[in-house]
């Protein structure tokens, strides 16, 4: 029998979101029901709401959580009812050509619930990246669900759903940073700071941070960042080549995802460097570069799906490195949040006044 819940939902494009009564189904063969416990307010639910992703309205928004399993379908046994998890957008089907080939992180064929939350007139919401988690409960593949310590505090555990994750995973498993490398990272919002983290993990040599706002700047020092440059004053690919010797940096991770800032991770990196691009563009937007550039500058040019993750290898271990005090999780989170408070997270993200508000059921 349907559950009903709260629910933050995106009913059309650029227009407020509302909190409503959404159904939950019970989970059917493969599913899972989870109580969601902390959902961080990520800049791709805002591109939800804006109609950047896609225009498949009502969304039902969130997806970068944590909670406790409540119930599970048919065949279900890799968690079970009480298992606290951190819920993720890639589940891998293990039968594709690239899980086949041993490598799962980029599965082709990644799975959501295959039954719909709904409205109660019975419109059928779109899920968040395949989870929508800015809800008491939420129906998820099982999949999806990765289980991992419940000592860990809800609001830090959930920022792996997303956000941190993709960061860390940029720079550890796309940019493959090593020891002794310089890095530069453009862009110092949730991922470009967990790329900082993910940098100093790996033991970069050097951090250069690159943002617009000092107060960003300020926070990616707190994070790793060895050096920082502000390009709303100072042209950051001349910055970075004079902080690296005038060559340019080993790995440059652009996580903002607008043409302006690759061109310029393209033209900061080293001869033979490598880009990673892990900020997410929107339809829209182009690139051109001078093929003659890309063919001399050698090198690799990178895109970061969810930092090249695989959930059930990388959440426990960047729990595990939380809690022995290696890496800070809980600096990523500004504020705990009500579920009828965000809206007014989208507004305080879009100024630049938070690194994370987290939504607390």
């Amino acid at each position: 029998m349907a559950q009903e819940v709260r629910g933050v939902v995106a009913p059309g494009k650029n227009e407020a979101v509302r909190l409503e009564t959404v159904l939950v189904p019970d989970p059917g063969p493969g599913e899972a029901v989870v109580q969601v416990q902390a959902c961080g307010v990520c800049h791709t639910d805002l591109h939800y709401k804006q109609g950047g992703i896609n225009d498949d309205f009502p969304f039902l928004l969130g997806h970068e959580a944590s909670g406790v399993v409540e119930s599970v379908g048919e065949g279900v046994t890799d968690v079970a009812p009480g298992d606290f998890v951190i819920l993720n957008w890639r589940a891998v089907c293990g039968s594709c050509r690239a899980c086949l080939r041993g490598r799962p992180q980029y599965c082709f064929n990644t799975h959501n619930a295959r039954q719909k939350m709904t409205l109660k007139d019975g419109t059928e919401l779109t899920p968040a990246l395949g989870i929508g988690a800015f809800a008491d409960k939420t129906l998820v593949a099982a999949g999806q669900c990765t289980k991992v310590d419940p000592e860990v505090a809800p609001a830090v555990a959930g920022l792996l759903g997303c956000g941190v994750m993709a960061g860390i995973g940029a720079a550890i498993n796309t940019g493959q940073v090593g020891r002794g490398d310089t890095v530069a990272v453009i862009g110092c919002g949730g991922v470009g700071d967990a790329a900082v983290v993910g940098a100093r993990l790996a033991g970069a040599a050097k951090i250069i941070a690159v943002d617009i706002d000092d107060r960003k700047l300020e926070t990616a020092r707190t994070m790793g960042a060895t050096h920082t440059v502000n390009s709303r004053s100072t042209d950051p690919v001349e910055a970075v080549r004079e902080l690296t010797g005038g060559f340019g940096a080993d790995v440059v991770i652009d996580a903002v995802g607008r043409p302006e800032t690759y061109r310029q991770a393209f033209y900061a990196r080293d001869l033979a460097g490598t880009v990673v691009l892990v900020g997410v563009p929107t339809p829209e937007m182009t690139l051109e570069l001078p093929l003659l550039d890309v063919f001399g500058r050698g090198g690799a040019l990178k895109s970061s799906w969810y930092g090249d993750c695989l959930p059930s290898r990388d959440f426990p271990m960047l729990i595990d490195l939380h809690q022995q005090g290696r890496i800070d999780l809980g600096g990523f989170v500004t504020e705990t949040i009500g579920i009828d408070e965000v809206e007014r997270a989208f507004d305080r993200m879009h100024a630049g006044d938070v690194l994370r508000s987290v939504v607390v059921l």
